[in-house]
């Protein structure tokens, strides 16, 4: 059964202009990555960053360069509280949409934290339904530093795995694009047609299947 976003007193929302923290002792920053490519799992992270410990430089991962992404990557697996790393499959985007995929992948991001957090401060205005409380942040992964090292722990895996799905399927150039729609992976697509790790139920690739 799909999961269904929450909106009740569970549930706060931060506006862009007034950021109220609501606070907890153990709260985890959840983000994702990878909603838009046309290629590959979408993924999500939870984390839970150590009070005493400060992780200089910690940002939205998308304004960052690859190389200070996994550095930070690094500093965040070895200074934070704990950290979970979670996917779904391009067969679950196909079959429950994106949004619900996300949605799902942040779920079990959560649930994979070895703390139980209290308080879960998710990116974005839509949030998964978990046993915790949960705010909304717009903007979040550039507002709240937990944010910004779950979207980097969610960048650097979705990454890493282009990485490893461009060495099983290296005529569309994963390495180069990381799955998104470039004019180069359309080009590749309608050469060569969808591999079993497109994404059916986005428009290019379903074109793309229907051409043929």
């Amino acid at each position: 059964m799909p999961i269904q976003p929450i909106s009740s007193a569970h549930l706060t929302q931060v506006d862009l202009f007034d950021l109220k923290l609501e606070s907890a002792l153990h709260a985890a920053g959840v983000d994702e990555a990878g909603r838009g490519p046309l290629a590959g799992d979408v993924y999500a992270a939870a984390v839970i960053l150590d009070a005493d410990y400060s992780i200089s430089g910690l940002a939205d991962s998308k304004t960052l360069s690859e190389k200070k992404r996994i550095a930070l990557a690094e500093q965040i697996k070895a200074h934070a509280l704990c950290f979970s790393i979670a996917t779904a499959t391009v067969e679950e985007i196909d079959r429950l949409n994106i949004l619900q995929a996300t949605l799902l992948a942040m779920k079990r991001a959560v649930e994979g934290l070895s703390i139980p957090p209290e308080l879960a401060w998710v990116d974005g205005n839509q949030s998964p339904r978990l046993s915790c409380r949960v705010q909304t942040i717009v903007k979040g992964d550039s507002r709240v530093p937990a944010i910004s090292a779950a979207s980097i722990l969610a960048k650097t895996a979705r990454d890493e795995d282009l990485q490893r799905l461009h060495l099983l399927y290296p005529q569309y150039a994963f390495d180069q694009h990381k799955g998104y729609g470039t004019a180069l992976h359309l080009a590749r697509l309608k050469q060569y047609g969808p591999s079993p790790v497109h994404r059916r139920s986005f428009a290019p690739v379903r074109a793309c299947l229907e051409s043929t």
